[in-house]
């Protein structure tokens, strides 16, 4: 029996899955991207799959993988989605399917505890307080019962907490075979238990830093494997740059200034002067910061000229070196000492790179690539390629053409366009085969939009106050059940900050701020105050909430999107894109600007109906989208919802929405 008769027997309607599975119903787009699947593995080619809101993709590249009875890589977005598939989709699958396979998960060090860096830690007498000190003492407690030493796993750590960096090591700070604790190291037997298995689970940042530094663990596997799923894969492009160029922050300096002196004072006490030598990269460090000035948190300085945008030339220049000599100091006293414990020599390797990275940013930046300058609480100087096209072309397809690879690309959202263009130019997937696979949802009866008339254009000071203040009287009608998505953090404070004040003394109505609690927390927290009913929520969150948000039910029926989210015009990565678009000749606002806000769109959007009960409305607050020509592709782009003509209409339909929960069962 071939491969796609498997599937097709699967995904029937007395198929295995139905029989595993008591709410499993076969779904026409379901079976398609299945079916494609399992012609590209027999086929060995790269295949390239939109699978709307609805379809249920997992089970569609997971079916034919499994059944392939081949070696297969899969990689998310995210942890939590690495935790998702690997422990609850996979196993329903392999009991399902009934096949014999052995699956592993694969995280980045800095998920694993690392013992030899928590027993430094308990030395370290600069831990920031009572609570670190006592977070450390659980991190203790727990590593005498874990197995795996995965963080995830401890309860009621926040991901925020600053002792994780304390008891985690990252590629610069790992001693390797040396360390006192390899043989127990649990990012070692994360790797071996990888190689050993059929199924391995990863996330795209772990992929690229492979990519990057063959250090990962991934080099070893990628060769044996001959499927390679990425699911999310929207994230590609601006997951791969970020790790396909190069980087100097004051964080790495400062962490490398205490790393070294607690080394030297816990095993090299007396034999150099740890406090000068840690003091002046320390002093380095911060001289560099304060060389960039005071700047709105976040802000990205243009770096085309010697020195960034408003920094000084010349003192830009001093500070880079001073950052450079301190690192080639701290190398000459590492060396008296590289004998007496592999902390020195790591020590040493890690000087060593942070001074050529130095004297790499003090040359000019290379073709094709730019660079900048993030300023926040550390200095982040940046320079990336524009796309990841070359390096996939070369690193990743190239390598895999002659052992037959199938390469399979998958998310709910990759473009606006037939040919996923968005997605395939930068990733240099052009020449892979496309498939759109629609949403079963039945759009037009279980959501509408609406684009209030009358609003104030979005560059107008009054404009955020005006959406905050209509989100009010929708939230307060709605009883809750809201999610506020806006397109930058000064428009996230604003409106949270003005909902708070609405509501301060509101019994019915709890206002949750991006930032305020972990991300999950805040998830949580949303879900059950709306499903509960008890206390109503609405939710401000900007970024990485308009997407991976699954709130089903009725506990969101409201989603407001404050402006359309086009790319700011003066971000460097943007500009630098949009300026060699139009070197080729090609329009930067139709070929880049508008498919970015389409896809972004789109992934807001997304955050409202999660299955086929849902009901609920979408609001941009945006006039443009119904009063410029450019406003039909990007309604276009979105699900074929109703369209709500009148602020009374609005109205109508929140007050028709029913309260009543409803608890569906996940897709299949």
């Amino acid at each position: 029996m071939n491969l796609e008769r498997e599937v097709q027997e699967a995904f029937a309607f007395d198929g295995v899955l139905s029989r595993a599975a008591e709410q499993f119903v076969p779904r026409g787009g379901q079976t398609e991207m299945a079916l494609a699947v399992a012609r590209a593995i027999e086929g060995a080619y790269p295949l390239v799959v939109e699978a709307s809101t609805g379809v249920g993709k997992t089970f569609s590249y997971l079916v034919p993988a499994l059944l392939s009875g081949e070696r297969v890589l899969l990689s998310t977005a995210t942890k939590a989605l690495q935790d998702q598939l690997f422990g609850r989709d996979l196993p329903k699958l392999v009991e399902a399917l009934g096949v014999p396979v052995r699956t592993a998960l694969l995280k980045g060090r800095g998920s694993y505890l690392c013992l030899h860096r928590m027993e430094l830690a308990r030395h370290d007498t600069s831990l920031p307080d009572r609570v670190s000190a006592r977070a450390l003492a659980r991190v203790e407690q727990w590593s005498q019962v874990t197995r795996t030493g995965d963080l995830a796993e401890l309860p009621g750590l926040d991901e925020r907490s600053p002792v994780i960096p304390l008891v985690t090591s990252t590629r610069e700070n790992c001693v390797g075979a040396q360390c006192p604790k390899f043989r127990a190291c649990h990012v070692n037997l994360a790797r071996r238990e990888a190689l050993a298995a059929d199924v391995v689970v990863i996330n795209h940042h772990l992929f690229f830093a492979d990519l990057a530094v063959r250090e990962s663990g991934v080099a070893e596997l990628l060769p044996s494997v001959r499927i390679a799923i990425f699911d999310e894969a929207h994230q590609l492009n601006e997951t791969g740059v970020q790790f396909l160029g190069k980087n100097l922050t004051t964080g790495q300096l400062l962490d490398f200034s205490r790393d070294m002196l607690g080394a030297g004072l816990q095993f090299a006490r007396g034999l150099v002067d740890w406090q000068k030598v840690a003091g002046a990269t320390e002093h380095a460090a911060r001289e560099l910061r304060l060389c960039a000035g005071k700047h709105y948190p976040g802000s990205k300085l243009r770096w085309t000229a010697p020195a960034p945008d408003n920094v000084e030339a010349v003192a830009w220049a001093d500070a880079l070196a001073a950052v450079g000599l301190s690192c080639a100091q701290a190398c000459e006293a590492l060396d008296t000492v590289s004998e007496i414990a592999p902390d020195f020599v790591r020590l040493h390797e890690r000087a060593t790179e942070l001074a050529e990275r130095a004297q790499s940013f003090q040359r000019p930046c290379e073709p094709d690539c730019v660079r900048w300058v993030d300023v926040g609480s550390q200095l982040r100087l940046v320079e990336s390629p524009l796309d990841i096209a070359k390096a996939v072309k070369t690193k990743v397809l190239g390598e895999s053409q002659a052992a037959a690879k199938t390469w399979v690309f998958t998310s709910a959202t990759l473009g606006d366009d037939e040919k996923l263009s968005w997605f395939t130019q930068p990733c240099g997937l052009t020449e892979a085969q496309v498939l759109r696979v629609g949403s079963p949802f039945d759009y037009a009866r279980q959501a509408a939009l609406y684009v209030p008339p009358n609003f104030p254009k979005p560059g107008d000071p009054s404009h955020t106050a005006h959406v905050a203040a209509s989100a009010a009287e929708w939230v307060r009608r709605l009883g809750g059940r809201t999610m506020v998505l806006t397109t930058t953090l000064r428009a996230l404070r604003a409106i949270g900050e003005s909902l708070q004040s609405a509501f301060e003394n509101s019994d019915e109505i709890e206002v949750l701020i991006q930032g305020a609690l972990p991300k999950r927390v805040l998830i949580e927290r949303f879900r059950q105050g709306n499903a509960k009913g008890e206390r109503g929520c609405v939710l401000v969150a900007s970024a990485s909430f308009w997407e991976g948000i699954d709130v089903p039910g009725d506990a969101l029926q409201l989603v407001i999107i404050d402006k359309l989210p086009f790319p700011p015009p003066n971000d460097p990565m943007a500009e630098a894109r949009a300026k060699h678009m139009e070197a080729q000749g090609r329009s930067a606002f139709n070929d880049y600007f508008l498919p970015e806000a389409a896809v972004a769109l789109k992934q807001g959007a997304g955050r409202l109906i999660r299955r086929e009960t849902d009901q609920g409305v979408l609001v941009v607050c945006d006039s443009r989208l119904a009063s410029m020509s450019y406003g039909r592709r990007l309604l276009k782009a979105l699900p074929p919802m109703e369209r709500l003509a009148s602020e009374q209409a609005l109205t109508d339909r929140l007050d028709s929405l029913t309260r009543t929960c409803t608890r569906d069962p996940p897709p299949f």
